[in-house]
């Protein structure tokens, strides 16, 4: 945890509550069991002095006091003072929960600078309308409720880092419309943030009632159909971006309606899994020892996996090609 030692031996910060609950001890004293949360992680801490008429609701945002102890073999933080975070308060929620390395507002940027450069007019005015009317939620959403990108920002991390992956591949296979595949990675999953609920931390909580029932995919489909429609377009690129939206995942399975059924489709739905395992694997191994194994994980066919040493673990992406420096 990423406190800040007092001259009095006392530490203080800025945590996230993730639980906290009002107990009573034997004798009917009133206290507050709490999990307490960072970016570096998530500490046990009890208030053993509360004396009630105030409510802190999890997911928020606290300042705390006290002392870190030893319970069990584990760390404890002892909390001496408690209180909401206000609006004047000097903190950073990017180092509070997990964010991406770089801000969601820089990645939009680098993608809508991508887009204005098109010169497919078609792609580049449904492309550019639809991120911007989304700007406000893309530059913060996660890209998922649990594993992958599950992070602040991490929907524009996911995307830039398929954009990336696909610029070089490009560059390979030429016979690729690279402004076709960008369009569609692009797209591929903005109708999360509709889909995906979040809280105050920026972390999505859980799904919508209608992301239950319609999905993502589906949903960013219809943007596109919706877009294309006000803007008066009528052309076949309409139905090709709808459709790399709706196979993305792959598999009935999956959850795609349809099977990637020409190459840029195919492009994007392996690059959208290929981002994610690699992300998942990077996360799991970084958490073991050189030499060691991770637990068996079950969102990777429930494998082992193995930290080499051989390499830094850390998740990490070189989103910059020579023309973004």
């Amino acid at each position: 945890m990423n406190f800040r030692e007092l001259s009095n031996g006392m530490s203080e910060g800025f945590v996230i509550l993730k639980k906290c609950e009002e107990k009573k001890t034997k004798n009917g004293s009133v206290y507050l069991d709490m999990i307490i949360a960072d970016k570096d992680g998530e500490m046990s801490a009890k208030h053993w002095d509360f004396g009630g008429g105030v409510v802190f609701e999890n997911e928020s945002v606290v300042k705390i006091r006290g002392y870190v102890e030893q319970f069990n073999g584990r760390d404890q933080f002892r909390v001496t003072q408690i209180r909401p975070a206000g609006n004047s308060d000097d903190y950073n929620l990017t180092d509070l929960v997990p964010s991406s390395q770089i801000g969601g507002e820089q990645l939009f940027e680098m993608i809508k600078t991508r887009v204005e450069k098109f010169e497919n007019d078609n792609l580049k005015k449904i492309v550019l309308s639809i991120i911007e009317e989304k700007r406000e939620m893309l530059i913060t959403c996660p890209a998922a409720l649990r594993l992958h990108h599950a992070m602040l920002g991490g929907l524009m991390y996911h995307t830039m880092s398929i954009v990336r992956m696909a610029e070089e591949i490009c560059k390979i296979y030429t016979n690729i419309n690279t402004e076709l595949l960008l369009s569609g990675i692009i797209l591929h999953d903005v109708a999360k943030t509709w889909e995906l609920e979040t809280g105050k931390t920026g972390l999505a909580k859980g799904y919508s009632v209608e992301g239950e029932l319609i999905g993502h995919l589906v949903k960013g489909a219809m943007y596109v159909n919706d877009k294309a429609k006000e803007l008066g377009i009528e052309s076949e690129e309409v139905a090709l971006l709808e459709h790399m939206i709706l196979s993305h995942h792959g598999q009935p399975e999956y959850g795609s309606p349809v099977r990637p059924m020409f190459l840029e489709a195919e492009i994007l739905s392996s690059l959208d899994a290929l981002d994610a395992t690699i992300y998942e694997i990077n996360n799991a191994t970084s958490a073991v020892k050189s030499g060691e194994f991770t637990d068996r994980q079950w969102a990777l066919d429930n494998r082992k996996l193995y930290n080499h040493g051989l390499s830094d673990t850390k998740h990490s992406v070189d989103f910059y090609s020579h023309g973004d420096k």
